[in-house]
């Protein structure tokens, strides 16, 4: 796709909502992340970002922590931890996916247009039923816009929602994250990885008499 946007159009069309390098800058220390040495171009429309922008985040992707590692979410939870009580933001405290696949997933250095709230008419919907019609998001791209938006923004994105995501674990069951708060206030805070577990054969009704 031809770039059509500039860095300066689409900082100055989507304000708060454009994370570019310079802004990346301001808070990557928080983040513990590398500032990619080279930018790609925005393969994005103007006119279409113009649409998006109440919506949307625009955000440029960083591959590596600051340490040289790739950022992959467990990189992003060994740096901000699960304990709210020490510091937040925060990862939830969950084990279950340290041994899975998709927290080795590394970001890709690449701009990417998130939307910052999930869409109502998606709400309560089995994730089979929808991912035909919508692009879902990996988690580690979800992760990182998360605690990017939170530094930059001050702002909790998916407060209180979980955003389905692309990814699977090893028994093909999907991932859904985010949610920071618990609504009504059971759950510490922090940033939630669950798996959406399909109803197999070997999932049945006992009985009690």
């Amino acid at each position: 796709m031809e770039r059509t946007t500039s860095i300066a159009e689409a900082k100055q069309v989507l304000g708060t909502n454009f994370i570019g390098p310079d802004e990346l800058a301001l808070i990557a220390d928080k983040m513990g992340i590398k500032i990619p040495s080279e930018i790609p171009i925005i393969p994005y429309d103007l006119e279409d970002l113009k649409n998006k922008k109440n919506d949307y985040i625009l955000i440029i992707g960083a591959s590596k922590m600051s340490n040289g590692k790739p950022l992959t979410l467990r990189a992003l939870r060994d740096h901000f931890g699960i304990n709210p009580d020490v510091s937040e933001p925060c990862f939830y405290n969950q084990d279950w996916y340290l041994k899975e696949n998709f927290i080795e997933k590394s970001l890709k250095s690449k701009w990417f247009l998130i939307r910052k709230n999930v869409f109502n008419e998606t709400r309560g919907k089995n994730p089979d039923e929808i991912i035909n019609h919508y692009s879902f998001p990996t988690a580690i791209l979800c992760a990182y816009s998360f605690f990017i938006y939170w530094f930059h923004a001050n702002e909790c994105l998916w407060k209180h929602d979980f955003v389905w995501c692309n990814d699977l674990d090893a028994n093909d069951d999907r991932i859904y994250v985010a949610r920071y708060f618990d609504p009504i206030g059971i759950s510490k805070n922090g940033f939630s990885v669950h798996r959406h577990l399909r109803i197999r054969e070997n999932y049945g009704c006992a009985e009690e008499l």
